[in-house]
């Protein structure tokens, strides 16, 4: 899950650039996944003593041979449960850097808006959950007051989104563009950077002489999405590979579609505490790895997001 703290602005996430037609087979899932920790492994690692990278790592997490992820397990494509394990863009990507660091990723399920606290508390050892990454983000502003609220992540950046609108499917409202949610309900997933862009446009709602958006905020992306099928909604605001693949796969593709062009597009980043330097540097040499050969373009040519891709495993590169 953008602002997905968009999977997501108290710490913003749009969770693509323009990207093709999402064409996974499988069904949304409208139940919250909750608070609880399940914790799902989602690699197949070689063992560290083959594995290429392996040297990289701290000591500590070669030893215990594991990556501990939080990630909000309810953003299909990009993370989602099937058959009790985490499925989905994100945990592709951890098992292709799993291989090169001789790692296994265990996916840890927790409400998007408490991640960083999480990964601050080491229940974490790093984030892969469709979090853009952004200034505030690294620096542990506050988006919305503008306060310091703690030490910050830094970013190894894997992927570019959007965020999208989406709305019921034949549009009944005659929604367009963020301009036409002025005085409508909105539903959307809280501490998301989606939050923070309809935050934004409710100001120049009222700015512009026309009514605030009423907005309706919910711990998960799926909550959202019932209260737009149930029609207590006119839209939800996601990143654009979720609202896609939502648009496809709900009830057969009879229940949302997309509507206008993406906005502010920015980049993923797998978020690491800044005094874990040499575990970011392992993850952006192993993302790089992939990149090279060719890993990284199969797992998005499988979600059919490659419009997402990006050319170099960068540090911070949000804006």
């Amino acid at each position: 899950m953008t602002a997905r703290s968009a999977r997501r602005t108290t710490a913003p996430h749009t969770r693509l650039a323009a990207v093709g037609a999402i064409a996974v087979a499988g069904s949304l899932l409208l139940a919250g996944c909750g608070d609880q920790t399940d914790k799902n492994s989602s690699s197949d690692s070689s063992s560290s003593s083959s594995a290429p990278l392996a040297s990289k790592l701290p000591a500590d997490i070669r030893k215990a041979g594991v990556i501990q992820v939080g990630s909000d397990i309810a953003y299909p494509p990009v993370e989602y449960m099937e058959n009790g394990k985490a499925v989905g863009i994100d945990p592709d990507i951890a098992d292709a850097l799993g291989k090169q660091l001789g790692v296994k990723f265990e996916f840890q399920n927790g409400k998007f808006d408490n991640l960083i606290v999480g990964l601050q508390a080491k229940r974490f050892q790093v984030l892969m959950s469709a979090m853009n990454d952004t200034k505030d983000r690294q620096n542990g502003i506050n988006s919305d007051t503008g306060k310091k609220v703690g030490d910050g992540v830094d970013f190894v950046d894997y992927f570019t989104a959007g965020t999208s609108i989406l709305v019921q499917k034949g549009n009944p409202k005659g929604i367009k563009s963020l301009d036409d949610l002025c005085g409508k309900v909105v539903a959307l997933q809280k501490g998301t950077t989606s939050e923070g862009i309809a935050k934004t446009q409710s100001k120049k709602c009222t700015t512009d002489g026309k009514k605030a958006i009423s907005l309706q905020t919910f711990d998960t992306d799926p909550e959202a999405l019932l209260r737009l099928k149930q029609g207590a909604s006119v839209a939800d605001l996601n990143d654009f590979p979720v609202a896609a693949y939502n648009a496809k796969t709900s009830s057969g593709g009879k229940d949302f579609e997309v509507v206008g062009d993406q906005i502010e597009a920015g980049p993923y980043g797998i978020a690491v505490s800044k005094s874990n330097t040499q575990l970011r540097d392992a993850l952006q040499a192993a993302l790089a790895a992939i990149m090279k050969n060719g890993e990284y373009t199969k797992i998005l040519q499988k979600w059919n997001v490659t419009d997402g891709a990006v050319t170099e495993a960068k540090i911070n590169g949000g804006s």
